[in-house]
């Protein structure tokens, strides 16, 4: 779905923090550094997470896709340079998916969890290409354990993830993987 030279990163996380929270500044960070890398930024289009990483990525001149919702009342943010509407949630999760060399997850709700999930899945199931699925902050890897214990998650399911503790390292494992992906 990109022109095959567009470098595009999908960022998730919640859409309920503001400027106080830790995500908004690790995703305002997240996207300036990507932008900042040549990376094109793609969001959910929205609010928190979506926000602060459109925000990050226009500060340094970047250029940000949201992939928006026709269902949603609320208006987009403000720092989108270009945006795609879906009808419905499947077709936009297709969109945040499909166009990205990888992806970047910050804390969030089951939103959050639904994306990374449905990333991860299609990876596992040889759907897409292998891609960075980075998993950042300290609430992923308890998270993840849980799973493995508590669900079918083998070993080898969880190697597909990267986990990262800071911005910067999730951008260096971006940089350092995504350009082997061929979409």
């Amino acid at each position: 779905m990109t022109d095959g030279h567009e470098k595009i990163v999908t960022i998730f996380g919640g859409s309920k923090c503001d400027e106080s929270c830790v995500e908004y500044g690790q995703a305002r960070l997240i996207g300036g550094l990507l932008a900042e890398a040549g990376y094109t930024i793609c969001t959910g289009g929205y609010l928190g997470v979506m926000e602060a990483a459109s925000r990050g990525a226009r500060e340094k001149g970047g250029r940000v896709l949201g992939i928006v919702m026709n269902q949603f009342k609320a208006e987009p943010n403000r720092f989108l340079t270009d945006k795609v509407a879906s009808a419905h949630f499947y077709e936009r999760l297709q969109n945040l998916i499909m166009r990205s060399l990888g992806f970047i997850a910050l804390r969030g709700g089951m939103g959050t969890v639904t994306e990374v999930s449905l990333v991860w899945n299609k990876m596992q199931t040889h759907v897409i290409e292998p891609r960075p699925l980075v998993l950042l902050g300290d609430c992923w890897p308890p998270l993840v354990k849980s799973w493995q214990e508590h669900l079918y998650v083998s070993d080898k399911d969880v190697s597909v993830l990267d986990f990262a503790g800071t911005p910067e390292e999730a951008v260096a494992i971006i940089n350092r993987k995504a350009p082997y992906v061929v979409l």
